[in-house]
This record gives structure tokens, C-alpha cells and sequence, in this order.
């Protein structure tokens, strides 16, 4: 792909000044500024270097990128030491540094810039935000455009008051657009004061992936944005920021990769990059990966921060149905949203717990002040998840996909649904704030006559353990921490020695799935039974039992390099999952940290005192205040 670049090259001159010696004067955005009767001779600087900007930059970015691009009419050469020009710049710009702050001199107007038409068709046009077109240019540019109907026009919309270049704004495939104060006020962009708007962009174009808004602060396209943080002056300031994202981006859509993907590897670029030094694609590639697993990392880690737990209020719609229907509470959205709303405005619950697991249609719901959900928790610093998977599937029913060839499993066992779409989904998720999914897989522990495990078999561990293996690492693809979750269900006639064979056997072909599917593990948390007799069995287990033999199960088979493990309730009632908790607790230390991610057991006390009725929410919250509590207690028990 070829691009040629229309724009002025600029001269940028830094000076280090000596603000001892200086007259600065601050205005009220604490900008320094120099009396205008500048003369470099009469001041004293520490050192002076100057680089070629504007164009050159977009230039050598695109350079780096891997794309041929050419700077029209320019006698420009890029090296290995960078670029050189020979003969004058269009314009000079000075770059004053004085206490580590810069400020700016610059002119009042550019020097116009000269479109000289090429014989050889271009793929791309990209009218630069260095270029300060005239009526002449923009007609030569307008007629080349005419003769080469393939080439592709891109706008860097800087000067709000050029209406040359605005003239051009119909014909454009893609624009960028600075997001300032004047660029988005509407004004008549023909008069004197005119400014330049989002209204004078047509509507197939500011309502698509054509329009990109660029600021000091972020970078956005569609719904799609990306926060910034450029405060270095090391040779980069907001006089080249703006050049080095727009071409970033540019070079990133030709190159075919998503808005999502062009921003975040444009934000790389602007937070790593010096002056004729901005980073090549493998650069900014392995640049984003290691950043986006160190996020992820430090993500995990803040879930599962003592001495806090994480909140599984992620019923599906069956499961509240079953719990409001015991208490005959009418099964309607309403309800449901004020059901969850007890919970997520209980005063002070970012003191219990880390994060809240969510139910998609909770994602979509609206706390009393108006806030969607996922925004009110994180303003709560409370980290908001999301439960992926959908549901589960007897064998006998079906068969994964991967895995139609399946033999030696139970009819009654199941697996796990939800691949399908599940990036797509993990993709919207992310935007909408959320940053760590769920997925449960679940094993219910049956004997044969002879009282030995008939179920869960190899074949039925080893597809769950894969499938949740995948779902993990589409997950961290996503910038999205996973829980994994291996449930032995707690019922059946099974005793403790067996419940812990069975969830050893599953840790094992886990962590055997996650190893081969190269998922990070200390960006990934388990969440798992604690290891007891079945609900049905006569003589149940007591909790010093449970504590011991729980913890010797994850010690022996959970790598050191977790970030972490939080345990389910899984129908235990609440006193005996807070009791359990506090005796596992007292048989560690771990090497990784160890909590708690109730459902029923945080809310089963708040559900049957508030009973559908919003006159006893206060009741209810109080209920749940009880049970953090009690749980964040138990993660003390053995300090």
C-alpha cells in the first residue's frame, strides 16, 4: 500500500533554558511563555537540538509501521539516523524547556502548503495536520482525487478556520479530528470566527469507523475509546502527540487490524516513543502484550486482596426463579433489579469485598441513582465480572462440537456451553467496563453398587477441563481475567476421602488444560468446592475435617504461581460455608491468596428478609452486612 503525504515539514528547535536568567511569565494553565521579543542570541540555554516535525513525523511512523508512504513534493530522506532534508523547513518552531515545563513559540500562521500532482496513482491520500492548504491546493488536490478514483482521501482536521480544506471533508474516507474546545462547537466555518464541527462532517461519516477524535487525553472512534498519558517532554510534546496517534491509526486500519486494536497500539506508540523514534509494529506488539499481562495480573491480584471477598450475584434467569418463586416474589425485571440493588448500594461494600460477579442482564440495569450497574461499582472501587458461560448440557443430549467422538462418559453427566460468540461477547463486555468472566463446569460424584465413583469419568473431566481452558485464554485475550470454576457438586452419597480424590483428579487435568493452552496463570483465579462429604450421606463432614482435608487437596495440586483461589459455597447454608471457610483458613499458610466467592451464602439472609417488598431493603442490607462480616472474620482466623 502506497501513501503520500500532503503537509509542511517543520523545524522543531528545543532550548533547555536557564530559568535563572529568564523572564517567564504563567499564565492560568500554568503554561510558561516568553516576552515574544524572542532573540536565541540573548539567552542562556543549557543545550539546543532540534528535530524535523510535522510531516516527518507521520512519515516516519508509517515508515516504521512497515507501509511506503512519501511526503509530496518533499526532498526529504529517512536513515538509519533519521530524517534529513536538504535545504530549508517550511517553518521553525521553538520548544523552550525551563525547570523541567515547556513552553511554546511558535508562529501565527503556516506557511501555505503546495499540492504538486504525481504521475503514479496512490492508494492513500493523507492530508496531514501540518498542511495549510489554499484554495489552489485544494483544487489540484480535488482534481487528482477525480483522475484516481481507487485512491483513498484522509483529513487531519486541525485548522478549524480553513474552510480550503473543509471543502474536502465530503470526499473523505477517513478523518481525524482534534477533540478541542473549538473543533467541536458549532459555528458558520465561513465566517471570520468560524470554527471547525462535528456538523460539518456528513453523517455516514461521523456516525462510522471513518471518524476518529484525537486529544491529549484519548484517543475514540465509534464507542470505542482509549485514555491517554503523555506528560514526558523528552522530546515529545502535544506538538507531535497528535501526528504520532493519527498516523499510528491510520497505519493500523490499512494494515487491517480492529479500531480497538489501532487505539490501544497508538497509545503504545505515544507513551513510548521519542522524535524520530517511534516504535515498529513487533516493537508495539510484544509492547501490548507484556502491558496487557501485567494489567491482567495486577487485575487478579486486586480480587483476591485480603482481607476481602468477591460476590457471586450472577444467578441465571432459572436460578432467581427458583429462589423468588419459594417465596412466591414475582419473577419480573423489576423485581430482579431491585433484588440486586439491595446488595450493590449496601453501604460501606467496598470494605467486604473486591469485585461482583454479574448476570448479563444485571450488566444492563440501573442503580437507584441512575448509574448503570458496572459504572456505580467501579466508582466504588469494587471490580465488576461477568458470568459467561450458558448454562449447562447433558451427554446424552448433545456433544461439544470438538468432541463429537466422545466415548466412555455417563449419559447424566454435562457440559459447559457458551463458545460460541464468546470473544465477540468478552469484546463488548470489556467496553462496558467489565474486567474479570466466570465459567462453571460442573461434577456431581455418583457410585456404582459396590460404592466405588462411577462419575464424573476421564472423559467427562478432561472435556470440561478443555473447554474451560478455552474459554480462559479467549478470556485474557480480551484483557479479561478468568475464574475457572470445577465444581464437585455437594450432594450424592459420597465421603470426604472420596470428594477429595474426585477434585484432585479435576485440579490435575485443569491446570494440565490451562498449562497446554498457554494461559497465564497469575492472571487467571480458581474458584472450587471445598472438599467434603456429600449432602446425603449420613454422617456429614465436621469443619475441622473440611479444613484439613481442603487444604491439603490445594496444596498438592494448585501451582505456586496462581494468583489466587476463592472458594464456593455450593448449597452449604451460610453458618456452615462461614465456619468452613475460617477452619481452611487456620490450616494454611498458602502460596497464593485464599477467599471466599459466596452466592447463596452472602444472600439467602438478605432474599428472606426482604421477601419482594422495598419497605424492608434496610433489613435486607443488614442481613448481608452480616454474612461480609462474619466471612471477612473468617479470613482472619488464622492471623
Amino acid at each position: 500500500m502506497s501513501i503520500l503525504i500532503v503537509g509542511n515539514i517543520l523545524k522543531d528547535v528545543y532550548l533547555n533554558l536557564d530559568s535563572r536568567t529568564e523572564h517567564l511569565e504563567t499564565d492560568s494553565r500554568n503554561t510558561n511563555w516568553l516576552d515574544l521579543s524572542f532573540n536565541a542570541s540573548e539567552h542562556h540555554f543549557y543545550n539546543r537540538s532540534s528535530n524535523l516535525g510535522g510531516a516527518t513525523v507521520s512519515l516516519e511512523v508509517l515508515t516504521k509501521l512497515g507501509l511506503e508512504a512519501t511526503i509530496n513534493g518533499s526532498n526529504l530522506h529517512l536513515s538509519a539516523d533519521g530524517p534529513t532534508i536538504n535545504g530549508p523547513a517550511e517553518t521553525y518552531r521553538y520548544i523552550l524547556l525551563a525547570d523541567g515545563q515547556p513552553c511554546y513559540f511558535v508562529p501565527t500562521s503556516y506557511k501555505t502548503t503546495h499540492f504538486t500532482p504525481t504521475n503514479e496513482p496512490y492508494d492513500y491520500l493523507y492530508i496531514d495536520r501540518s498542511a495549510e492548504l489554499d484554495q489552489a491546493s485544494a483544487s489540484r488536490i480535488s482534481d487528482y482525487l477525480s483522475s484516481n478514483p481507487n485512491t483513498k482521501l484522509i483529513i487531519y482536521l486541525r485548522n478549524p478556520n480553513n474552510r480550503y480544506l473543509n471543502s474536502l471533508i465530503p470526499s473523505a474516507d477517513l478523518i481525524f479530528l482534534e477533540e478541542t474546545s473549538k473543533s467541536l462547537t458549532t459555528a458558520n466555518p465561513t465566517s471570520p470566527e468560524g470554527t471547525a464541527s462535528t456538523d460539518l462532517i456528513p453523517s455516514d461519516i461521523k456516525d462510522s469507523h471513518k471518524l476518529v477524535l484525537i486529544s491529549e487525553h484519548r484517543l475514540s472512534c465509534q464507542n470505542i475509546s482509549e485514555p491517554l498519558s503523555v506528560d514526558r517532554i523528552d522530546m515529545l510534546t502535544h506538538l507531535s502527540t497528535y501526528s504520532i496517534a493519527s498516523a499510528t491509526i491510520l497505519g493500523c486500519f490499512i494494515l487491517g487490524f480492529s479500531i480497538e486494536d489501532s487505539l490501544r497500539l497508538a497509545r503504545a506508540n505515544l507513551e513510548n516513543s521519542k522524535l524520530n523514534s517511534s516504535l515498529g509494529l513487533d516493537q508495539l506488539q510484544t509492547l501490548i502484550a507484556n502491558t496487557a499481562t501485567d494489567n491482567l495480573e495486577l487485575i487478579a491480584r486486586n480480587l483476591v486482596l485480603y482481607p476481602k471477598g468477591i460476590l457471586a450475584a450472577d444467578e441465571s434467569g432459572g436460578s432467581i426463579h427458583k429462589k423468588f418463586d419459594q417465596l412466591q416474589i414475582p419473577d419480573t425485571y423489576k423485581n430482579r433489579r431491585d433484588y440486586r440493588n439491595i446488595f450493590f448500594t449496601t453501604p460501606n461494600l467496598e470494605s467486604y469485598v473486591n469485585g461482583i460477579i454479574l448476570f448479563d442482564e444485571t450488566a444492563h440495569q440501573f442503580a437507584d441513582n441512575g448509574q448503570n450497574f458496572v459504572d456505580y461499582l467501579t466508582a466504588k472501587r469494587i471490580i465488576p465480572g461477568i458470568k459467561v458461560d450458558q448454562g449447562l448440557e447433558k451427554f446424552s443430549d448433545s456433544l461439544p462440537p470438538q468432541y463429537d467422538q466422545a466415548q466412555d462418559y455417563h449419559p447424566e453427566e454435562t457440559w459447559t456451553k457458551g463458545l460460541d460468540g464468546l470473544s465477540t461477547r468478552l469484546q463488548d463486555y470489556y467496553q462496558m467496563g467489565l474486567r474479570f468472566a466466570k465459567w462453571r463446569a460442573a461434577f456431581e460424584i455418583r457410585l456404582d453398587d459396590q460404592g466405588n465413583i462411577l462419575t464424573p469419568t476421564d472423559t467427562a473431566i478432561k472435556i470440561n477441563c478443555q473447554i474451560l481452558a478455552e474459554y480462559a485464554l479467549k478470556c485474557q485475550e480480551s484483557g479479561i481475567v478468568p475464574i475457572v470454576e470445577p465444581e464437585v457438586v455437594y450432594d450424592g452419597y459420597y465421603n470426604i476421602e472420596q470428594s477429595a480424590a474426585t477434585t484432585s483428579k479435576i485440579l490435575d487435568q485443569l491446570f494440565d488444560s490451562l498449562k497446554q493452552s498457554k494461559v497465564s496463570l497469575p492472571a487467571c483465579i480458581l474458584k472450587v468446592n471445598m472438599v467434603l462429604a456429600g449432602k446425603k450421606l449420613e454422617t456429614r463432614s465436621t469443619s475441622a475435617e473440611i479444613g484439613q482435608a481442603t487444604a491439603a487437596v490445594l496444596k498438592a495440586h494448585v501451582p505456586t504461581d496462581l494468583a489466587g483461589v476463592v472458594f464456593l459455597s455450593g448449597g452449604q447454608t451460610p453458618e456452615q460455608a462461614t465456619d468452613n471457610l475460617a477452619e481452611i483458613i487456620k490450616n494454611g499458610p498458602f502460596p497464593w491468596p485464599v477467599t471466599f466467592s459466596f452466592a447463596r451464602a452472602l444472600q439467602d439472609p438478605a432474599l428472606y428478609a426482604w421477601q419482594g417488598d422495598n419497605h424492608n431493603n434496610e433489613k435486607a442490607r443488614q442481613a448481608f452486612l452480616d454474612r461480609l462480616i462474619a466471612n471477612t472474620n473468617a479470613l482472619s482466623s488464622n492471623k
